[in-house]
């Protein structure tokens, strides 16, 4: 198992898999590049969440690439981070062997692990969520903790029907018609289809509640003031489901070793403020929760079953393939 604060804290040159201490149904993988974040999971963006883009069939490779560059985005900048419900994962990997799509090793090896976690059918309740380790090109330490509070608040809605259940009354009846248009501009603006309602409520909670940083999200982004912003949190801080998340909400960002300076901005946070005009306002990442570790990392040339029985990671347990 592992929490939020050994996540945030791992280090490796490889991709490593963690199970969320505080809820053991999503899966964490804690990729060693954007790059292979990328050719794992851009695909599966393209097919659930991307503006423009058909949700009822699997782009080949050309295509994805071809929507990459006219989004103005590279395979690193896609994403920076990704979530998505192990049902959806079954469907996606259904529908691309239903189209003759070829997929990637990386790919393959991410179905390859939810078999081997016994979640390739989607009939039990679980999540995968991902990050990358910190690089020069867009993640530093302190946006790494930034996107995994994101995307494990996403974790949480996919395995947890009364947080779901909760979020969804929350966007239909706390938030007036004028908020929930002013969101989906916003999140339009970053590249999601608005027109996909339960993609817009996740995307929701995660930005207002666990999103906690202004380089990200502040309340100009959906035309709020600061007061309106801070009593729609209020709102939902009060009725939301007691859990681990809700104790999460408002609570600081786990630490780390070296200081950040408030100066420092990295390619993410430039994108989501919109400093590199249309093409930075299009690859916001998203963010995700917490359960147990596998200790299972996946090299680019070789499986993750190959890896459970040699490497570990300091709070998690090898899983037996």
């Amino acid at each position: 198992m592992a929490s939020e604060i050994e996540i945030a804290a791992h280090t490796a040159s490889r991709t490593t898999v963690f199970r969320f201490a505080a809820n053991p149904r999503i899966l964490v993988i804690d990729y060693a590049s954007l790059r292979e974040q990328g050719q794992t999971l851009n695909r599966i963006a393209a097919f659930f969440e991307k503006a423009g883009l058909p949700h009822d069939r699997v782009l080949d490779t050309a295509a994805l690439n071809t929507a990459i560059a006219q989004a103005g985005e590279t395979v690193e900048s896609y994403y920076y981070g990704h979530d998505y419900g192990v049902r959806d994962l079954a469907q996606f990997f259904a529908a691309a062997d239903r189209d003759g799509i070829r997929l990637g090793e990386d790919e393959e090896r991410l179905r390859v692990l939810l078999h081997q976690e016994a979640l390739a059918d989607g009939a039990r309740p679980g999540a995968v969520i991902s990050l990358s380790q910190t690089s020069p090109d867009g993640v530093d330490a302190f946006t790494r903790r930034v996107i995994l509070r994101h995307e494990l608040s996403h974790g949480e809605f996919f395995t947890n029907p009364a947080y779901a259940d909760f979020v969804r009354r929350f966007w239909a009846d706390a938030l007036s018609p004028d908020q929930r248009a002013a969101f989906r501009r916003f999140l339009g603006r970053l590249g999601y289809d608005p027109g996909i309602e339960e993609l817009m409520l996740n995307e929701m909670q995660a930005f207002l509640m666990f999103t906690p940083d202004q380089r990200y999200f502040t309340p100009g982004w959906i035309g709020a003031g600061p007061a309106e912003l801070a009593a729609l949190r209020r709102r939902f801080l009060a009725t939301m489901p007691t859990g681990w998340l809700r104790d999460t909400a408002g609570a600081p960002l786990p630490r780390h070793r070296r200081q950040r300076s408030v100066t420092t901005r990295t390619a993410w946070a430039d994108r989501v403020a919109g400093r590199r005009a249309r093409k930075a306002v299009r690859s916001a990442p998203r963010y995700g929760a917490a359960g147990s570790v596998s200790g299972r990392g996946c090299t680019n040339n070789g499986s993750c079953a190959a890896m459970a029985t040699t490497r570990s990671v300091p709070g998690s347990v090898a899983v037996p393939s």
